[in-house]
């Protein structure tokens, strides 16, 4: 037996069958060539045999991928700590969400770094002896005991990429994600119609090797509100359409009511419809409850899904379906096997906005305010010219921008190898005017976004790219390269969103911090320098929370004078939004009516078949919201590096570095390292709390308006017959007018209020988190706490094997560090 086997069967917490193996000879080459029943002979229990033959399964795979014609197996090490082949490689940091992404071929050097792990099975290996430690400390109930599994608890984090992806029927987005993920059959693409308002997510399974869906319904109570809502629409009479059948937003009912209940919902009222006998295919839509798909191949799951996702269709596949469920459905989460590249990574196809059901709605907003990046897909023919994409871009570009997270805005033109009177020229001749034809596309696009004013209020041009891509060539390569479909380039960014996610690192530089802490406070010498410590601690902090405190202000003050100045404009130009909105030019009354109705009954917001959305709330806050978007985006960017106010989280700093260099203390030394990552942590977890409370600010100036809109709106609900659209305009220009020196003025002491609370509780935490480790390394002496020498040794092995270079600063100091104690007190 050498030591790589015994290195192995400890870091896979297998250490008690080592006598086994050694006493059976397994070597390094023998390992490898261990088949089944060989195995079984080796661990007879199923337990311990299941793990070792999934973790050497895990590494065959790795060293396969390193090098599968050359690799000698008798020459396979132990995770080197003094590798310096990666010598001038970027350094990575330890700051989660204000980290820079890992450089793109970084997984590629430690799959072929001689010795290394996947970081598959470092997390796996470190997850399991974090687990081991915990088991070992002791069940007091006491302060650092309750603190140690907290901590350890606190390390598991489930951070995803959400990417965006719109566009209208038939511009290529089934094809184009069927495509760039690799699963040619996962969603219906061609002439099959997709439903307008059912949002799909795409992302891994992580649990088993098959395909599954989770089928979300909206609730049995909003169908009926959606019910009473669509006869009013309609009238009393559903067979009279007369006047139905120029109406988009009547026909749009008509296809969803159809495609549920056939013609049984004629004549019927909502509570008839709501009978539980249209619902007996789908108890789950009864219980509130998700349905769960589970197949064995993507075709599969497509066929099943076709009824909850898809529109009915004249002919073709799905004709023979009696009944389609699409209209009850909110969301379908698609989980896809083996696929590394929704790892962390979660596609979402998503509809436009200004859903009628309210759930569905809401929804659209938390998912599109998740996005990191955005994708816009059109066909490349009409790419600038063609409306609607540019339309989705501006009517959701305060919920991406300021309202959310998108970093990147992708605009993709599908069906980019179409071209004229190809076949009497030669391949290069089509493959050249083709690529030539592409460019224009992309110039033609970028200055069309040049033009958007609104949106570049949010996003720079940065943060724009445009592609032109083909899925049909990508599969058949017949007049493109691979490369010229884009595709590969779209893979690559996903690939390097995944490496952006730094669950890996940061649990196990987390995992290093505690067991410094617990491996320090197992020893309870060094008192004096332990005291010392803890008082330059103590004025170090002082002095970093002023650097954050006053920034913070010097922000709040600049928002209050900003939305002073939006409150006195809002009141003064009311009414002639109002006017814009409810009194639009080249609107009849007759044809209006029905529109403003839909306005009232949706609380100010609403989405016509065809047009744009309406949102009257949004109207009446756009001189606030205009008043500090440029303040907002420079506060809570997206963009960029520099982090939430002028990167003053992000700065804040301890310097545990500068005092473990400076103390010979080694107990010392391992609570200034947990204090050290203790500090990254926070800030990651401030940075995250946030990125999502800031989407709640910057939402709370409509939120108020809406809120103070809404007696108007219930009164206006109720109003029927004639004149009811002159009394509708009346009963919401005497509020406004009435409540505009209240209301425009309560929305912008809701945001203040809320603005400062975010303040206050980032430096409350910060302060607190803090503190109490810096009390719990320095006060403490842990006599009961356990031994952990071997585990914090694996663990910096471990973290070392991820930073890949041994030229970079690492984490953990290796040995005493220098000078002397004093001069840290001196300093």
């Amino acid at each position: 037996m050498d030591d790589f086997v015994r290195n192995k069967l400890t870091e896979w917490g297998l250490s008690k069958w080592i006598q086994i193996f050694e006493e059976q000879g397994i070597d390094t080459e023998s390992l490898y060539c261990l088949d089944d029943q060989e195995i079984a002979d080796l661990i007879p229990t199923v337990g311990p045999r299941s793990k070792f033959k999934k973790r050497l399964k895990l590494l065959k795979k790795e060293q396969n991928t390193a090098n599968p014609e050359t690799v000698d197996l008798s020459t396979q090490v132990c995770p080197s700590t003094s590798d310096t082949s990666d010598k001038g490689k970027r350094k990575l940091d330890l700051q989660g969400e204000s980290s820079h992404c890992q450089s793109p071929t970084r997984k590629q050097r430690l799959a072929n770094k001689p010795g290394s792990y996947s970081e598959e099975i470092i997390l796996s290996d470190v997850k399991n002896i974090m687990r081991c430690v915990h088991q070992k400390i002791p069940p007091q109930d006491n302060k650092l005991n309750n603190f140690l599994t907290k901590k350890i608890c606190d390390l598991e984090t489930d951070k995803r990429e959400v990417v965006g992806v719109f566009g209208k029927t038939g511009a290529g987005k089934s094809s184009l994600i069927n495509a760039v993920i690799g699963v040619k059959d996962l969603l219906p693409s061609g002439d099959v119609s997709a439903c307008t308002s059912v949002m799909i997510k795409v992302e891994a399974n992580m649990r088993n090797s098959k395909y599954e869906a989770n089928i979300e319904f909206i609730t049995k109570e909003e169908w009926k509100d959606e019910l009473w809502f669509s006869k009013n629409v309609l009238g009393d009479n559903a067979d009279q359409e007369s006047d139905q059948k120029d109406d988009d937003d009547c026909r749009d009912i008509v296809e969803k009511l159809s495609a549920l209940y056939g013609e049984d919902w004629k004549n019927k009222s909502p509570d008839d419809l709501i009978n539980d006998k249209y619902f007996k295919e789908i108890p789950e839509f009864l219980l509130s409850t998700g349905k769960i798909l589970t197949v064995e191949t993507a075709k599969e799951l497509s066929a099943k899904l076709f009824r909850y996702t898809r529109s009915d269709p004249k002919d073709g596949e799905g004709k023979d379906i009696k009944r389609w469920y699409w209209p009850l459905v909110k969301c379908v989460t698609i989980r896809v096997p083996n696929n590394d590249l929704l790892k962390h990574v979660t596609l979402v196809d998503l509809p436009g906005n200004g859903d009628r059901n309210k759930s569905r709605d809401r929804m659209w907003k938390t998912l599109v305010g998740s996005c990191s990046t955005v994708w816009i897909v059109t066909d490349r023919n009409r790419a600038a010219s063609e409306p609607e994409p540019w339309e989705i871009l501006e009517s959701a570009s305060s919920y991406m921008g300021n309202g959310g997270q998108c970093q990147h805005i992708h605009f993709i033109c599908t069906k980019s190898d179409s071209i004229e009177d190809s076949e009497d020229h030669s391949a290069a001749d089509v493959r050249a005017s083709i690529l030539k034809t592409n460019d224009r596309a992309k110039k033609a696009v970028n200055e069309e976004f040049s033009k958007l004013n609104e949106v570049k209020k949010h996003f720079s041009n940065e943060s724009f790219r445009v592609f032109t891509v083909s899925s049909k060539e990508f599969l058949k390569k017949k007049r493109l390269d691979r490369d010229d479909t884009e595709i590969p380039k779209l893979q690559e960014f996903l690939q390097d969103l995944n490496d952006c996610h730094s669950e890996t690192l940061n649990y196990v530089s987390g995992a290093c911090g505690i067991l410094s802490l617990i491996q320090g406070a197992s020893h309870g010498e060094g008192a004096d320098i332990k005291t010392a410590v803890y008082t330059v601690l103590q004025h170090k902090m002082r002095d970093e929370l002023d650097k954050v405190r006053k920034p913070m202000k010097e922000t709040y003050l600049a928002f209050e004078k900003c939305l002073s100045e939006g409150v006195e404009k809002s009141k003064s130009s009311c009414e002639k939004v109002l006017e814009s909105v409810i009194c639009p030019l080249k609107k009849s009354g007759r044809g209006f009516h029905k529109t403003l109705k839909c306005i009232v009954e949706h609380d100010g917001n609403y989405k016509p078949k065809k047009g744009k959305q309406i949102n009257l709330n949004m109207k009446l806050s756009s001189c606030l919201t205009e008043s500090i978007d440029e303040e907002f985006k420079k506060t809570f960017p997206n963009e960029g590096k520099c982090g939430p106010f002028n990167g003053v989280l992000n700065s804040f700093s301890l310097d545990t570095k500068m005092m473990r260099e400076k103390t010979e203390n080694k107990d010392v030394a391992l609570q200034l390292i947990f204090l050290s990552t203790e500090e990254e942590q926070i800030k990651t977890k401030l940075n995250k709390i946030i990125r999502e409370r800031k989407k709640t600010i910057y939402s709370s100036l409509t939120a108020t308006i809406e809120t103070n809109m809404q007696k108007c709106y219930d009164v206006s609900k109720n109003l029927k017959g004639e004149g009811m659209l002159s009394e509708m305009r009346e009963t919401i220009v005497k509020h406004v007018l009435g409540s505009k020196n209240v209301m425009f003025q309560k929305a912008k002491d809701v945001m203040l209020k809320q603005l400062d609370d975010l303040m206050r509780d980032i430096l409350d935490n910060l302060e607190k988190t803090m503190q109490e480790s810096i009390e719990l390394s320095l006060k403490t002496d842990g006599v009961l706490i356990p031994d952990v020498t071997l585990e914090l040794e694996m663990v910096k092995n471990h973290y070392k094997d991820l930073k890949g270079s041994s030229d970079e600063e690492p984490l953990i100091c290796a040995g005493p560090p220098s000078p002397a104690a004093a001069q840290l007190i001196t300093n």
